[in-house]
């Protein structure tokens, strides 16, 4: 009986977001998380861990194509791209669609998210498991990127907020491997919350890049789901240039690659990297800490 159920987020101290939910999916304590599927009747199909919405299927493309699209678009020749986390799968769909792309690992920690995944978000991931270029590790992220001797383009980041499971995916020691995994003039993108909510999150991770990268830097996009304003992904790159693509270069990319997106737009990937005054002064605080 779900008459009346509401799931509630509390993961901003002070502010409760609650959803309505219609019915209850999938529910299940795995050995990592706690993890509850349910539909909504404004976003759809809503999945959240450990009390934290994590995607759901009316707006996950936002996310999903400035995380994958960015990155690859910006790079313009990436062959090889690891993703840490992301068991939904929409990033990798995403960044399959990538004719250049001949190689992506998706290293995730937990084989009960993926496994549900396939049952519930094949309308924005078919296609991901079936595909020869894709290859997934169940492992620990931190314990892979510290031991792989595999060396990647990009990699994406789509993990939890720093809590849990999640906490050593926003560590300096992990940001060392993943900057000895990446290739010359290759790009790293992390998920970096809410800065209206978590600045503290954001300062932390560019302060953190700027010890490692000579590029540390974030770009922002709008999602509903993600309350309090625009959600900040974290950049970091040996390559200044990367970042400061111009628009019409990024067109000609977009238009070879040859596939339709909801979000992103070459325009809309160039205006990213222009921050609004109070995320700017977080990304300069943090590099002023370095």
């Amino acid at each position: 009986m779900t008459a009346g159920l509401k799931f509630n987020e509390t993961l901003y101290p002070g502010v409760e977001v609650s959803y309505s939910c219609d019915e209850i999916l999938y529910q299940e304590k795995t050995e990592h998380q706690d993890l509850v599927l349910f539909t909504n009747p404004v976003f759809g199909k809503v999945l959240m861990l450990d009390g934290v919405t994590q995607v759901t299927t009316k707006d996950e493309f936002i996310y999903h194509e400035m995380m994958s699209h960015v990155p690859i678009l910006a790079h313009g020749s990436a062959k090889t791209v690891l993703i840490v986390g992301g068991g939904d799968c929409g990033l990798a769909e995403e960044v399959l669609k990538h004719p250049t792309v001949e190689r992506l690992v998706q290293v995730e920690i937990d084989a009960s998210v993926v496994d549900f995944s396939k049952e519930h978000f094949g309308d924005f991931n078919e296609g991901v498991l079936d595909d020869a270029r894709f290859e997934l590790v169940i492992a620990d992220g931190m314990k892979f990127a510290a031991e792989t001797d595999r060396r990647f383009d990009v990699v994406i980041v789509d993990s939890t907020d720093p809590h849990g499971p999640g906490e050593v995916l926003f560590s300096e020691e992990f940001y060392r491997n993943v900057h000895r995994m990446l290739t010359p003039g290759g790009v790293l993108v992390t998920q970096n919350g809410v800065p209206f909510l978590q600045k503290d999150e954001l300062v932390t991770s560019i302060e953190r890049f700027s010890r490692i990268f000579k590029d540390a830097a974030a770009y922002i996009a709008a999602i509903p789901t993600y309350f309090g304003g625009h959600m900040t992904l974290g950049w970091a790159s040996d390559n200044p240039d990367l970042r400061r693509q111009a628009a019409s270069l990024l067109e000609e990319r977009f238009k070879a690659a040859g596939f339709e997106t909801q979000y992103y737009t070459p325009d809309v990937h160039a205006a990213a990297f222009a921050l609004p005054k109070f995320i700017l002064d977080a990304v300069e605080e943090g590099r002023a800490k370095a």
